[in-house]
């Protein structure tokens, strides 16, 4: 069940400078203590026991103020920095060696049933308060800059920014049509 909790303590070793030793990231960083909730909360989620599920991911948020459902799919090394107010809902699925830092939501548009949260690709920084919602995909590498609202798919090693976002061109910082860009 705690597979990969090393790899993510060193991950947060190697990210943070403020991060001195294990022992520290371990005890004190809010991102380690939530993914020991989160996995013991989606230990049950799937085996079916869905309200034990909900008291440890429950948990989780009271003592860290990270809210991570415990139906969300998480790869290794998720770093969230300064987490509080992070939300990560019931569908979501997170890549490995991501960054979230505070008040980001991974959420849903509405009351759909099925996947109606996001899809975060490996190596993605999403800056603070951002908002990525609805069933949709951001690709390895992109950045998401604070307060951007994502409501479409972003493309691997792009940035997107604004309100709704919108994808920078790398090359001379110009706006992109979003819709240009497919996400694989």
């Amino acid at each position: 069940m705690f597979k990969g909790l090393k790899y993510d303590i060193d991950n947060i070793l190697d990210l943070d400078p403020a991060a001195r030793t294990r022992v520290e990231v371990l005890l004190l960083y809010p991102s380690i203590r939530v993914l020991i909730y989160y996995k013991i909360a989606h230990f049950f989620y799937v085996k079916k026991l869905f309200f034990i599920a909900r008291v440890f991911s429950q948990l989780g948020r009271f003592f860290t103020g990270i809210e991570i459902h415990p139906g969300a799919t998480i790869g290794k090394g998720l770093f969230i920095d300064h987490g509080m107010g992070v939300v990560i809902g019931e569908t979501a699925i997170i890549g490995d060696n991501v960054i979230l830092y505070h008040g980001v939501t991974l959420g849903g548009t509405g009351k759909h049933t099925g996947k109606r949260h996001p899809t975060i690709g490996n190596n993605v920084i999403i800056g603070t308060g951002a908002k990525v919602l609805g069933p949709i995909k951001v690709g390895d590498g992109a950045r998401i800059g604070a307060n951007a609202v994502v409501l479409e798919n972003v493309p691997g090693n792009s940035t997107a920014v604004g309100i709704p976002a919108k994808i920078l061109n790398k090359v001379n910082n110009t706006v992109i049509d979003i819709t240009d860009y497919w996400v694989i």
